[in-house]
């Protein structure tokens, strides 16, 4: 079943970056993303108001903690990720700068969390480095035209969605995935309408690529990606969940070269192999210090993580 999932996760969360290529080309960034969720929360609130057994018992703490995560791993990521697109970085490259958000969850899991990573996880976290590296001098090398510094704002978005990462891992609420789901996409369609209105593009263009490319990232990244990557994280943890994003830049890469003509060769492919690699040394390195940290969690000796929604 987990890997089953897993697969699914990949295979969603690497959809958003094609979602956010496909509706470039008739939308702003904020357009797209007010469109995205300003519907989809409109929905959820209505469902919400019909049925509130899942709100009963959350205090206002809670409900704010959820709105802080929405912000940091939806809007801040999101965001970067699009705009990055926006202004030439190919959907791969943006997928593979995402890529070094393992190592960074992996160093603070243990300081945070008390999930600490195994010498054969560094190792395959370190493995799963060298694949990203490899492909992203792959793409550099192809060369797309945007400026030096477009590439660095894919990074912020990684650190937001860090952020929300432990923001949430460490919530001692039980928060229902309809809720937490019902608050994320809520907060960030205020975010991005409120973007799009004082930017004057809130206005949805006519096109049927735009609205085919909504419909492509309601359907399976924000509820397949989202949803399967808070799932994961609270059966796995955060050094697994984080490791498959390995898998996002040379799978966006293939997907990209197929739908977009995106340049895929040889080093691609080298990085991807790496990528697997990196993900089933993980997986199956020593996790003992991990099964201590689910025990404790499962005894009530440690804070234990809410239920996850997007």
């Amino acid at each position: 079943m987990n890997f089953l999932l897993s697969i699914a996760f990949v295979l969603c969360w690497s959809s958003g970056f094609i979602g956010a290529k496909l509706g470039a080309g008739s939308a702003s960034a904020v357009t797209i993303l007010m469109w995205r969720f300003l519907p989809l929360a409109v929905i959820l609130i209505v469902i919400a108001t019909v049925s509130k057994t899942s709100w009963r018992g959350l205090a206002v703490r809670d409900v704010a903690r959820q709105a802080m995560i929405g912000v940091l791993s939806q809007s801040g990521y999101l965001l970067t990720v699009y705009y990055a697109i926006q202004l030439g970085v190919s959907s791969g490259t943006t997928a593979l700068i995402d890529g070094v958000q393992p190592l960074v969850a992996g160093a603070l899991a243990g300081p945070l969390l008390r999930q600490y990573v195994s010498r054969k996880q560094w190792l395959g976290l370190c493995l799963g480095a060298s694949g990203v590296a490899i492909v992203t001098m792959a793409d550099a090398a192809a060369g797309t035209g945007a400026a030096w510094w477009a590439y660095l704002i894919p990074f912020l978005g990684m650190f937001s969605l860090v952020a929300a990462t432990f923001l949430e891992s460490r919530s001692r609420a039980q928060v229902a995935p309809a809720v937490s789901m019902t608050v994320h996409c809520a907060t960030s369609a205020v975010i991005f309408t409120a973007l799009a209105v004082s930017a004057g593009v809130a206005k949805p263009p006519a096109e049927f690529s735009f609205w085919a490319a909504i419909t492509w990232l309601v359907a399976l990244s924000t509820f397949g990606g989202y949803g399967l990557y808070w799932l994961i994280l609270r059966r796995s943890g955060v050094t697994k969940v984080n490791t498959l994003m390995f898998l996002m830049a040379p799978v966006t890469a293939v997907w990209g070269a197929l739908m977009f003509g995106e340049p895929f060769g040889p080093q691609t492919a080298l990085g991807l192999a790496i990528g697997l690699a990196a993900v089933v040394v993980v997986y199956y390195g020593d996790t003992s210090a991990t099964r201590v940290c689910a025990r404790d969690m499962d005894t009530g000796e440690a804070s234990k993580p809410a239920k996850f929604g997007a």
